[in-house]
């Protein structure tokens, strides 16, 4: 695969929109530019409010999506800007779209013509729109194929991470933080898998904005100015998703606002920062629980990355194995999962499978995405 590709991801935690570009020759794969443009503050709430049920939630949705594209458009002019390439330039754009329902069905199941089929995921995205507004090729609606093969349509970034951060000989361990937080493990025999460990930063960024105001807790200082409460950490813990093994996937459609105030119903007389205390201990705790023991390393990656206060708490968890930042290792941990997409989008450009079964579930490869013509 040769050529250049655009990556576009706006994640779970909605704090901008991430991309790049992406160099992709016979010999390897780079990042030669990136931007974020970050998200304004009334159509994060609109985002957000649509991660629920609500009233005229088709129109909001649509406005919402056009809003958000318009964001991504911005950015892919920027990025042509600072690479001095043209959009004749660019092979494709890759862009997830903003989840806002997630919901995956019974792992490896077949589609029945007779019977409904009950699973699904929903990204906000207007690709026909992104391709008008930017001249170039957008290939999009990644998950769907996967889910329709019985898989969870998540994660999707483990081929990726096996291309960047593989190691022959060597046990690796690539954990994306970013609202959610998903593993990848990619064992010295080239073997790959991968799953959603459960909330990265999106606990921690909602009970930070709703007690200062901060959309997330700047390098952990708020968290670490508290102490973790063991009991709660616990019944956080005893949540059935963290005890799951093998293919899973989640999102705000479980660990949300809703989730937390029910746990946090018996503990009123916690002081809001020993809250983020504890929520931040659940995500290292629910993080390495989740990893095999003898890693050979770490590697880390997303927003949560640049918490030393996070990384702290689970490279005490993970002892011996060392945590290291994706910017040691081939990738600036900002840039990961954008270049992800951009490399799913030259999968799919190629006719090449961009799932891995071992993680999502799926029956097999597929080629993931739709590809709307420049």
């Amino acid at each position: 695969m040769t050529g250049y590709f655009i990556g576009l991801m706006s994640g779970t935690s909605l704090d901008g929109v991430d991309g790049v570009v992406l160099e992709l020759s016979a010999q390897n794969m780079r990042v030669s530019h990136a931007h974020h443009v970050p998200m304004p503050a009334d159509l994060r709430r609109e985002l957000l409010a649509l991660n629920t049920p609500g009233s005229n939630e088709l129109h909001l949705a649509s406005l919402a999506t056009n809003r958000l594209i318009q964001c991504h458009a911005e950015v892919v002019h920027a990025l042509l800007a600072l690479s001095g390439l043209h959009a004749a330039d660019i092979t494709a754009i890759g862009v997830h779209g903003q989840t806002v329902r997630h919901m995956p069905g019974p792992v490896g199941a077949a589609v029945n013509a007779h019977q409904p089929w009950p699973a699904y995921s929903v990204q906000l995205c207007n690709p026909a729109l992104l391709a008008e507004l930017c001249g170039t090729a957008v290939i999009a609606d990644f998950r769907s194929r996967d889910i329709a093969a019985g898989g969870q349509g998540a994660p999707l970034v483990p081929a990726f991470h096996r291309a960047v951060f593989g190691r022959r000989s060597q046990s690796v361990a690539v954990v994306n933080i970013g609202g959610m937080a998903n593993a990848t493990l990619l064992g010295s025999d080239c073997e790959v898998s991968g799953f959603d460990t459960g909330p990265g930063n999106v606990l921690m960024d909602l009970w930070c904005e709703k007690h200062t105001g901060h959309t997330f807790d700047s390098n952990g200082q708020w968290a670490a100015s508290g102490v973790c409460h063991t009991a709660l950490l616990n019944e956080l813990l005893a949540e059935p998703f963290f005890s799951q093994r093998g293919v899973r996937s989640t999102g705000r459609d479980l660990f949300n606002a809703a989730w937390l105030n029910a746990h946090l119903a018996r503990y009123s007389s916690l002081s809001a920062a020993d809250v983020q205390a504890t929520l931040l201990e659940l995500t290292a705790h629910s993080i390495a629980q989740s990893l095999p023991e003898g890693l050979d390393s770490c590697v880390v990656c997303g927003g949560g990355a640049l918490n030393p206060v996070l990384i702290g708490a689970l490279q005490q968890l993970l002892g011996s194995t060392p945590v290291i930042p994706s910017d040691a290792v081939g990738m600036p941990a900002m840039q990961v999962e954008a270049a992800a997409f951009a490399w799913l989008a030259a999968q799919c450009w190629h006719g090449l499978p961009g799932n891995v079964p071992a993680a999502t579930g799926a029956r097999g490869p597929r080629v993931l995405g739709a590809i709307y013509p420049a």
